[in-house]
């Protein structure tokens, strides 16, 4: 096979692959032995039919596609590597001159990922970015530990802001009950903001055993179209009324949730963390920074199909995500009253943003010959057999070449940001 560059236009490469006529002959042989046993030949059981009894029955052609398809499939991948292209998007493939006996032709047409200069990512100025802790951060750090380690209590009061009542609601318009307007016995923090506007304010002040009426509007965009707008009235019953018992900050409580034996201890590393992530987002920021302003600096004529690919990344991701809350896509395009080519011109931005975002990094690391090391994706390996309590050797067994391909090229990414970020001016 002899593969011929013709030209490059923008990001359309054009070439050829020519293939001789023993090429093609083996080739054929080769899907006549394939698919034989699929082709009936009256006196020939089945599979051992000759091949010229049946292309004389099927004509001469029969295996023409099959021989072309295995010889472009298995020779594209070599042709790609020699003429060092590097495809984003299936080939358009054009054949010409097919004869038996004879070679033949493929003219391929592939968009590829663009070639730029990458510049001015060196001694990027950024502002300084910075996180202080202060007694404050911890003090709230210490509250939402007393608020996850609290209880509820029974009281006989009146229900107040923050407490948890306990109740049966069933919602009418006019005289008639509404569908979805019926619970019984559902817990509602009041002031949580949980059901519609104004049905929590309504609660505050009821007691244990009271039966109230909550009269509410619902709002105009509500998700059910037959009640946006409507006026309901929720008769509720109010079983009973909890308030959060929050423990003592104390020496004992630094026992019971933590390995410290008293409040100071635990304060000390309760700061010492929140300093930790601190720094982690400083650097976090800086680095977003750094990207953000060689983003701007450079021009990229990306082609469409790479931000159409990120496109479907992005929704397959948030397909997942509705799929985990129990929600699809179609409900989803109901409520938001969008359908499937609005929600992806909505992404359009953000998927270019992050193919021009990689393609930027990708090309730093290219440039300073940044790569990762068998070292480092063993080191990776090993931190991720550690994450999820597994053997290292095990989890090398489960990973494939693609990826530990992939595995590969994100910590080349990492590299090739953190080389930036260690070659920013931060004032």
């Amino acid at each position: 096979m002899i593969s011929t560059f013709i030209s490059k236009e923008k990001n359309q490469v054009k070439f050829t692959m020519e293939f001789s006529g023993e090429e093609f002959e083996k080739a054929i042989n080769d899907a006549y032995q394939a698919t034989k046993s699929k082709y009936t030949i009256d006196g020939f059981r089945k599979g051992k039919a000759p091949r010229k009894l049946i292309e004389a029955r099927y004509g001469e052609d029969i295996f023409f596609e099959d021989a072309i398809n295995n010889l472009f499939s298995s020779k594209y991948p070599e042709t790609i590597e020699e003429l060092n292209l590097n495809p984003v998007d299936r080939p358009s493939v054009e054949i010409s001159n097919i004869e038996k006996g004879k070679g033949f032709v493929v003219t391929v047409d592939v968009t590829v990922k663009p070639e730029f200069e990458v510049k001015d990512y060196k001694g990027v100025k950024v502002p300084k970015v910075e996180h202080n802790i202060t007694d404050e951060d911890v003090a709230k750090e210490l509250e939402a530990l007393q608020k996850r380690n609290a209880r509820l209590v029974l009281v006989d009061r009146p229900a107040q802001n923050g407490d948890t009542v306990m109740i049966d609601y069933t919602g009418f318009i006019g005289d008639e009950q509404f569908e979805g307007g019926k619970a019984e016995r559902r817990p509602l923090i009041l002031g949580s903001g949980t059901f519609i506007p104004g049905f929590e304010e309504q609660l505050i002040g009821a007691v244990a055993n009271e039966h109230r009426d909550v009269k509410v509007t619902f709002p105009e965009d509500y998700h059910a179209k037959e009640l946006a707008g409507k006026e309901a009235v929720f008769k509720c019953i109010i079983h009973e009324i909890k308030e959060e018992e929050r423990p003592e900050l104390n020496d004992e409580f630094a026992k019971d949730v933590s390995e410290f034996d008293t409040l100071e201890e635990l304060k000390k590393d309760t700061k010492e963390k929140l300093e930790k992530s601190a720094k982690a987002k400083e650097e976090y920021e800086t680095k977003n920074a750094i990207l953000e302003k060689i983003y701007e600096a450079n021009e990229i004529d990306i082609p469409d199909v790479m931000v159409e690919d990120q496109i479907d990344e992005l929704m397959a991701e948030f397909e997942q995500q509705l799929k985990i809350q129990g929600f699809d896509l179609e409900r989803y395009f109901a409520l938001a009253q969008k359908n499937m080519q609005e929600f992806r011109d909505d992404l359009r931005e953000d998927a270019y943003k992050k193919v021009k975002t990689r393609l930027i990094v990708e090309a730093v690391a290219d440039a300073e010959k940044l790569d990762a090391s068998e070292d480092e994706v063993n080191a990776e390996l090993q931190t991720i057999a550690d994450q999820y309590q597994i053997d290292v050797e095990k989890l090398k067994q489960a990973m494939n070449a693609e990826n530990l391909f992939f595995m590969a090229q994100d910590i080349k990414m990492k590299k090739a940001i953190d080389f930036m970020f260690e070659n920013a001016i931060v004032e």
